[in-house]
């Protein structure tokens, strides 16, 4: 496993991606009598999160390595912010994406100047096609959440919290995926309680924080309308950082997630993806009940407009 990121890796992130990624707003939100802050994050360039890793990435690369150009696999929100920092640095850029991929994150990846090969994420390994690609071109793999640069660009969220708050929060809720946001969350705010939502069936990262050691999402995992946190399986990085923390983990239904998007447009017109809305769907649930200053994460934003208006009815 490689060195763990730790704090002054995100502040040296947030010094380096400064004026490449926007301070995204913090708002003031009341969920059963509770006041907490909503980190938007689904109001970053490329509708999430993903571009303070990904830039955080790209920035530390040689020119021959530029030159070679990247690979990654995504379901969308990495895509998206891995091309939009190769297309500001001139660096060529293959996203590795599954066929069921929804469309508004396909056009917005191509949009950027990307080339997209598809896969099933059913039966096929995006992390085997990555490497191939990247070995036939000499390319650099950029993984989404299994790399010390793209945790410790994440964290910069983190720090920006800390700034607009004018101190650490005590509760940070935030969606996970592969954990990299979660982690670099965790490293950013060292006296904030972490926990984390993922949808049911898909809680891997909850599974593997109770028993001590990473297991994968089990094969029967049902469909979810969280695409963004859809990882079969955390990396030691994540894994190893929240295990220190002793991050909590909860799992939200289908149900709780759509309630969540309802709610964020109902109430503040915000408009988030359901995996974005994973954490939100736990404060509402009641299933994470705020302390002090609590701050959730809405990690991205990036919803087919149809399937938005068929959620908020």
């Amino acid at each position: 496993m490689e060195q763990l990121p730790v704090l002054a890796d995100v502040e040296a992130a947030a010094e380096r991606i400064a004026g490449h990624v926007r301070e995204t707003p913090l708002i003031e939100a009341r969920i059963r009598g509770h006041k907490l802050w909503l980190k938007c994050e689904s109001l970053q360039e490329g509708g999430a999160f993903k571009l303070r890793g990904a830039s955080n990435r790209l920035l530390q690369m040689r020119d021959d390595e530029r030159r070679r150009g990247v690979v990654a696999f995504s379901s969308g929100n990495h895509a998206q912010g891995v091309a939009i920092a190769a297309e500001r640095l001139d660096i060529p850029a293959l996203i590795v994406m599954p066929s069921d991929a929804p469309a508004l994150k396909v056009e917005g990846t191509r949009a950027h100047g990307a080339e997209i090969v598809f896969y099933d994420r059913r039966t096929e390994s995006r992390e085997a096609i990555a490497e191939r690609i990247a070995a036939e071109r000499g390319a650099t793999v950029v993984p989404s959440f299994d790399d010390p640069a793209i945790v410790a660009g994440q964290g910069t969220a983190g720090l920006e919290i800390v700034r607009q708050l004018g101190r650490q929060p005590d509760l940070i809720v935030t969606p996970c995926g592969g954990g990299g946001l979660a982690a670099g969350l965790a490293l950013a705010c060292p006296q904030a309680r972490i926990a984390i939502a993922e949808p049911e069936g898909w809680d891997d990262m909850r599974r593997s924080l109770a028993e001590g050691r990473i297991v994968p999402v089990e094969a029967n995992a049902p469909p979810t309308l969280c695409d963004a946190l859809q990882t079969p399986l955390v990396s030691p990085i994540t894994f190893a950082i929240l295990l220190e923390r002793h991050a909590e983990a909860s799992a939200a239904s289908e149900q709780e997630v759509a309630e969540a998007v309802r709610w964020a447009f109902r109430e503040h017109r915000l408009t988030i993806e359901p995996g974005g809305a994973a954490a939100l769907a736990l404060v509402l649930a009641g299933k994470i009940e705020p302390e002090g200053e609590t701050v959730v994460m809405l990690s991205g934003g990036n919803i087919d407009p149809a399937l938005h208006a068929r959620l908020v009815g």
